[in-house]
């Protein structure tokens, strides 16, 4: 079998950050190429600038490179993304159409896709999301991914490209404090219950959102895409589920580890963008095709975030 090449798009961004090492473990130094637009806080063993955004710049590395496969994780998330919603359309979804245009011209075998719960919206059953629903997001990056879904499925039978995708719910991990997402008040209340004693939690203490934590978000990513491709009946996205939570009851728990953190609540508007998703999800599709199955509940996830923050 020929060497693999993968390229990681947005590769500076929560999930890339932890997920160059096992890819790395995986196919070697040499062959992971983690790009960004801007140069990485940490050292990476490979890393070059590309601005997807760029057509023949990201047709010329492919080729240039003769990539593989793809990890493409580039995008603006739910917050971020409705500051600017012409631009995140273009970043999440024209950029990605070039993509696959790009990869079955070119001999790329592989392409992963990371979706989201922002695909569901205020018609989606909140309580154990089925893997096919009503979806009418209530943001740009909800309708850009849900959009690129039915493109994934429209080049699978098309074409035979082989893409796969899973619907992240909120992603904890210790690895970079994330920006512009909806859920991202479950990781800065751990860099802020360490650093400061105190967090101003910007969702009202009962909202439920469901979770998964980095090392669950890392064994699903690559089972998936070392998965037997005549075991997976979707290109779409698979849901994928860990656990849910809400601010408060996150909150409780940590303070098992750190008593003295203190919480307030300043609702902003993330809070209506939190209430038109889902609360559990059922991911038996995954569960039945590639054997999904995560390792950690919340008490496990909070037990090693504070031990590795504190380390």
């Amino acid at each position: 079998m020929k060497d693999q090449v993968v390229l990681i798009t947005g590769a500076n961004g929560q999930i890339g950050t932890a997920l160059i090492p096992g890819l790395q473990k995986i196919y070697g130094e040499t062959n992971v190429i983690a790009t960004d637009i801007r140069n990485p806080k940490a050292e990476v063993s490979r890393f070059e600038t590309l601005n997807i955004l760029n057509d023949k710049a990201l047709t010329d590395f492919i080729v240039k490179n003769k990539v593989t496969q793809v990890y493409h994780l580039a995008a603006l998330l739910s917050s971020k993304g409705e500051e600017d919603p012409h631009f995140t359309w273009s970043l999440n979804f024209n950029a990605y159409l070039k993509l696959l245009e790009i990869a079955r011209n070119n001999a790329v075998e592989k392409i992963f896709f990371p979706s989201t719960i922002g695909v569901y919206g205020p018609t989606t059953p909140k309580i154990n999301t089925p893997q096919n629903s009503s979806f009418i997001p209530s943001t740009v990056y909800g309708i850009s991914k849900i959009t690129a879904e039915l493109w994934n499925e429209y080049y699978r039978n098309r074409y035979g490209l082989d893409i796969r995708g899973m619907r992240y719910p909120g992603v904890i991990s210790h690895e970079t404090r994330p920006h512009g997402g909806t859920t991202d008040f479950a990781v800065e209340i751990f860099f802020d219950a360490i650093e400061k004693g105190f967090y101003n939690c910007y969702l009202k203490s009962d909202t439920r959102l469901p979770m998964l934590y980095m090392p669950d978000v890392l064994k699903a990513t690559l089972d998936l895409m070392h998965a037997d491709a005549s075991r997976l009946s979707t290109s779409m996205a698979y849901n994928i589920f860990g656990f849910s939570l809400t601010p408060n009851e996150l909150y409780q728990e940590i303070l098992k580890y750190i008593p003295k953190l203190q919480i307030d609540y300043t609702i902003d508007h993330r809070q209506k963008i939190a209430e038109s998703w889902t609360e559990t999800i059922d991911d038996s599709l995954a569960r039945n095709d590639w054997a999904w199955q995560p390792k950690y509940d919340m008490p496990a996830m909070v037990s090693d975030m504070i031990t590795k923050m504190k380390n």
